[in-house]
């Protein structure tokens, strides 16, 4: 795991949401995570719904059922869970701007809380479902973010993890230039391997029943952002004077790193569906 820098905490990564919030909905849109591609075809549009999809149907959702989207943004992924797939969410969000955002767009079963995930409140075993899109890279205590994951789940519970990951050979110059600093300019603490990843989870109690790599199919957000950001500045001075004098502006020097690490193999994407023993299994 890239080492952890304990500086870059709950406070820094709301300050970063909340600083940087409309550039956020202007270059990612109300979905802050990567599209997924499978004909190369469909617009971004389609693309971030399409992961949004993939985890419903990675945790088997059925109608009534109690979720939890940790690190839920403006509340998009829940909004669109709780439509088509008829269950209820808790969403939880370190950004006030995010969550004012989604409060100015309520659906019915929908309740998003400005709160941390590693002090959230939940009772034991109250939720079906969980699924963390690209939060847990801003988690300091990553074990600790599966082991609330397991606590809160009901037994036979499913949680699905979409996380930017360290290639399990990355190293050197690729760590130095590529990762570390997209961990500083992203605010993410650390960021780990599939193999950690998979560790801390089983640790947590959770069986990793399924993993899918889907960095070439994710791959082209970037470049899109980045296209995006650059019309932005252009054609937008508010934009642009937030851009260039924001204490978070270095967030934006790691697109280019990040179609980089992509490219290297430096960095991966990849869906985890982990599952909690049911009754009477160990």
């Amino acid at each position: 795991m890239i080492v952890p820098d304990i500086s870059q905490n709950a406070a820094a990564v709301a300050d970063h949401y909340d600083e940087l919030d409309p550039i956020y909905r202007r270059v990612w849109g109300e979905h802050v995570h990567h599209g997924l591609w499978a004909t190369g075809r469909e617009t971004p549009g389609e693309a971030v719904e399409a992961l949004v999809d993939t985890v419903g149907d990675r945790l088997g959702l059925i109608p009534g059922q109690a979720c939890v989207d940790i690190g839920c943004g403006y509340g998009s992924t829940a909004r669109r869970l709780a439509v088509t797939r008829e269950v209820r969410v808790t969403g939880f969000t370190l950004s006030a701007e995010q969550a004012r955002y989604a409060a100015a767009h309520p659906v019915p079963g929908v309740d998003i809380q400005v709160r941390d995930w590693l002090a959230n409140g939940l009772a034991d075993a109250s939720a079906d479902a969980a699924w963390a899109i690209e939060s847990s890279e801003h988690m300091v205590d990553k074990p600790r973010f599966f082991a609330e994951a397991h606590r809160v789940l009901s037994p036979g519970g499913r949680l699905v993890v979409c996380a930017w990951l360290a290639g399990t050979d990355a190293s050197g110059w690729k760590v130095r230039h590529l990762l570390e600093p997209i961990c500083r300019e992203g605010r993410l603490p650390s960021m780990g391997t599939r193999e950690e990843y998979e560790a801390m989870a089983t640790a947590a109690g959770f069986a990793v029943t399924g993993y899918e790599d889907v960095s070439r199919r994710v791959a082209r957000t970037w470049p899109i952002c980045a296209g995006r950001l650059m019309k932005a500045l252009l054609t937008d001075r508010e934009t642009r004077r937030l851009a260039l004098g924001a204490r978070n502006r270095n967030a934006f020097l790691g697109i280019p790193r990040l179609i980089l690490a992509y490219r290297t193999g430096a960095m991966r994407y990849g869906i985890f569906t982990l599952s909690k023993a049911g009754d009477g299994e160990r």
